[in-house]
């Protein structure tokens, strides 16, 4: 499996980078604002996805996420950045009103969300991917109903949330058989599903091992996996291409070296198995085509 995740991002990497030298160049810094990197740098999370980004306490956060972006602001010489919550559908608004100067928040990259405001996109920039994961299903440890393929779902609900890659992908004709319940953030599924009032919940599968690391009676079908890769990225508004680039270099340094991205993966995400772990890593390549730049050539990444 993990050959033919990383085939189904082939062209997007290959079309990606012939694309990168264009808009790095084309978008210059001659007017940039002030950097937004510094030791008040804010970051606005998830506080409530055990394992990617999660706040048990008020103003402290964990999670891969978190690792991530704590790590490559050190590795730039600042403190450990200030964390808030946010939910999905508020990730691009937070930037673009300045309360929060970057997103760590498993925000997909996308297309959409890549493109210049002129083009009808959300006008923001990524470094990324720090990971990239497909997406499954989360159920109940002792559900019996045989639930190891999508078309075991058929007429079953299956709970997500507002703003995320996974209700587009359920929302698409080609699931119309599956019945989806639409909740405002991630604990509201996972509730739902821990009292039964729905079959499942889906998002991507790293997400969804956190969950069930956090909670014993869950657990992801690991036969499921569908969907395009999403790819995570640290998010901010266009406009800070150099503080982008900075932040770009830092993690290909992260991910290449020998323990740094292993260590942080396997402490926030012990349950993810390592077949997924390895899929989940980045290449050089892939982080080099999708960060910093206004589109990601003929990208289907969702």
């Amino acid at each position: 499996m993990a050959g033919a995740f990383r085939n189904r991002r082939a062209l997007t990497v290959t079309a990606a980078m012939a694309t990168a030298l264009v808009y790095v160049s084309a978008t210059g810094c001659d007017s940039e604002p002030p950097s937004i990197l510094s030791d008040r740098t804010e970051v606005a999370a998830k506080s409530d996805q055990p394992g990617t980004s999660y706040s048990p306490h008020d103003g402290e956060y964990n999670g891969f996420d978190i690792a991530v972006v704590g790590n490559l602001m050190n590795m730039l010489g600042y403190d450990t950045p200030r964390f808030s919550g946010v939910l999905s559908k508020n990730r691009a608004k937070l930037l673009h009103d300045g309360d929060v100067q970057l997103v760590a928040a498993t925000f997909s990259i996308t297309p959409t969300r890549m493109a210049p405001k002129d083009e009808g996109g959300d006008d923001l920039d990524f470094v990324g991917p720090y990971a990239s994961t497909l997406q499954g299903f989360l159920i109940h440890k002792d559900d019996d109903r045989n639930i190891r393929t999508l078309a075991d779902l058929d007429g079953k609900t299956v709970c997500v949330w507002r703003g995320t890659t996974s209700a587009n992908e359920l929302n698409k004709p080609s699931h119309s058989t599956i019945v989806t319940r639409v909740e405002e953030d991630a604990k509201s599924c996972v509730n739902a599903l821990k009292a039964k009032e729905v079959d499942a919940v889906s998002t991507d599968q790293l997400i969804l091992y956190g969950f069930m690391q956090a909670n014993p009676t869950l657990r992801v079908v690991p036969g499921i996996k569908f969907g395009e890769p999403n790819d995570y990225g640290i998010a901010m508004a266009k406009g800070h291409r150099e503080d982008c680039l900075r932040l770009r270099d830092v993690l290909k340094q992260y991910v290449r070296q020998a323990t740094s991205w292993e260590r942080d993966f396997q402490n926030s995400l012990p349950k993810v198995p390592k077949e997924t772990r390895d899929e989940a890593k980045p290449t050089e390549d892939e982080i080099m085509a999708l960060s910093c730049v206004d589109r990601p050539g003929d990208s289907t990444a969702d």
